[in-house]
């Protein structure tokens, strides 16, 4: 997914200082040296963070707080509730990762009687993502099934020019920016700078990889605060449905060694645009449901 770096960012301060009173205040120059070296590193990394805008185009307003029981929280609009067509649900959004990047053609059809969502990259790279505000202790378990047409033999998620997927799912959280490291703030910081927006807290991401064993955790290669989970993987399974289960909340603490603050985004993501390949995917519903259903 990406090494432009005009792309859009999100998180749930709208305007609100990301990198901390730390680097802006800084009285020692060992600090400020720090500092701009974190910067520099930031910045030579910022070719390859357009690949956290799939969730990052949409802002949460400041006023949100995360809801307690599913039955209250916003979760994502289902596929099977629209009709066939471009016309997404209710709260999906198509999100752009550059202006200069071709974007992934996303389109609503019938799937033996049940709409769902298909995905169509040539080179491409863009998302669908819905904002929601929910606490994922009360309903840990997401749910859903995708298919793909063929693997993305050349990818490699460990590798930013070859981190494609033919699918993904996208999870957003918020948290305590402060808490991170210099150099990921300074990441934030250059993102607001060069975007307006900020990116979320932490990123999980389920993948479709090409060979690499279920459940490995992949650090993205250019910020830790963006984790890959491999849902799926090799060529069992491609040309059918398969439908997935995963415990989100304990997927959370197992890629980044700490407690999830409030879910603040959904999304699904098809990319080509470092290999440069050809596939389609499907997405069925994604829902949340009880761990003791």
């Amino acid at each position: 997914m990406g090494s432009d770096p005009d792309y859009t960012g999100a998180g749930t301060r709208p305007g609100a200082c990301i990198i901390g009173g730390t680097m802006e205040h800084s009285a020692g120059g060992a600090m400020r040296a720090r500092a701009g070296r974190a910067l520099l590193g930031a910045q030579a990394a910022m070719g390859g963070l357009a690949a956290l805008a799939a969730l990052s185009l949409m802002v949460l307003p400041s006023c949100a707080s995360a809801q307690a029981s599913l039955e209250a929280a916003p979760l994502p609009a289902p596929f099977s509730g629209a009709k066939p067509g471009t016309t997404m649900p209710v709260g999906w959004e198509p999100v752009k990762l550059t202006e200069r990047k071709k974007p992934t053609v996303y389109t609503l059809v019938d799937d033996n009687g049940t709409v769902v969502l298909h995905a169509r990259a040539v080179a491409a790279a863009s998302g669908l993502a819905q904002l929601t505000v929910f606490d994922v202790r009360s309903a840990p378990i997401v749910e859903w099934r995708w298919k793909v047409s063929a693997l993305i033999d050349a990818a490699d998620n460990r590798v930013a020019a070859k981190e494609d997927a033919p699918a993904r799912l996208l999870f957003a959280f918020d948290g305590d920016k402060s808490r991170l490291p210099l150099v990921e703030r300074a990441i934030f910081y250059v993102t607001e700078k060069l975007s307006g927006r900020e990116l979320p807290y932490a990123l999980l991401q389920y993948v479709w990889a090409t060979a690499l064993p279920v459940g490995t955790v992949i650090d993205h290669p250019y910020t830790r605060r963006v984790r890959m989970i491999v849902a799926a993987s090799g060529k069992d399974g491609v040309g059918a449905w398969q439908t997935h289960a995963r415990n989100v909340h304990d997927d959370y603490r197992l890629a980044f060694g700490e407690e999830p603050g409030p879910l603040i985004g959904v999304g699904v993501l098809t990319d080509t645009d470092n290999t440069g390949a050809s596939v389609d995917a499907w997405y069925g519903d994604i829902r949340f449901v009880p761990a003791n259903r």
